[in-house]
């Protein structure tokens, strides 16, 4: 996915960038490579490969939640960045909390956010089910299986809130009878089942709410 294909694939999600967004974007594509030479952050480092399997993807959540109008975002297991610092910088507005437990990831973190001049934005060395704070929306990104996650994130869910976790091919792991489980504690309000632009891989989403009581 080249830039100019970024652009018109994020427009077509509602999103219209900004020229200060994207010399942010590649600011930080720029500053992923440099640091994934010293400490292992991903595997994809080829350009258009990072725009569309980590820009583009990292995005793809406004089709579930309108972003404009969420005040806290935590990102549990964040790795490189991903959603959180992508979302920072289309979403300015967003209080944005970044969690890992690998603590040269997060000094990485930190050099990023100030390099990109991000405000309102923290990264923390710690485990999802360590942090006990509350956030409107909690993402995580290929972190850990469904019924894992739901212990390491769903505390961290505010009473209206969501965990949004963005996974690839969710059949086999999310089958009838884990949701059923799921749902005799929580609400599972939506699976949404889509393919990235261009490669055709596939990708879901899935919306987890808390039961009210």
């Amino acid at each position: 996915m080249t830039e100019q294909e970024f652009i018109e694939e994020i427009k077509k999600l509602g999103i219209t960038p900004t020229k200060a967004k994207l010399q942010k974007l590649k600011k930080f594509y720029h500053l992923l490579t440099e640091w994934n030479k010293k400490i292992n952050l991903t595997r994809i480092t080829n350009k258009e490969e990072v725009y569309l399997k980590h820009f583009y993807d990292s995005l793809t959540i406004v089709t579930e939640v309108d972003l404009t109008k969420v005040n806290t975002l935590c990102d549990v297991g964040t790795g490189a960045g991903f959603p959180g610092i992508v979302l920072k910088i289309f979403y300015p507005n967003l209080k944005i909390t970044l969690i890992d437990s690998l603590l040269k990831r997060v000094k990485y973190l930190n050099e990023i956010i100030k390099e990109l001049d991000l405000k309102d934005i923290v990264a923390i060395h710690t485990r999802g089910e360590d942090y006990h704070e509350i956030f409107d929306v909690v993402t995580a990104r290929a972190v850990a299986n469904i019924e894992k996650l739901l212990k390491y994130t769903m505390h961290l869910v505010n009473t209206d809130g969501k965990l949004i976790a963005m996974k690839g091919n969710i059949e086999e792991e999310l089958s009838a009878e884990v949701q059923r489980r799921i749902n005799k504690v929580y609400n599972i309000e939506k699976i949404n089942k889509f393919y990235l632009p261009k490669e055709n891989s596939h990708r879901s989403l899935v919306i987890i709410s808390k039961k009210r009581q």
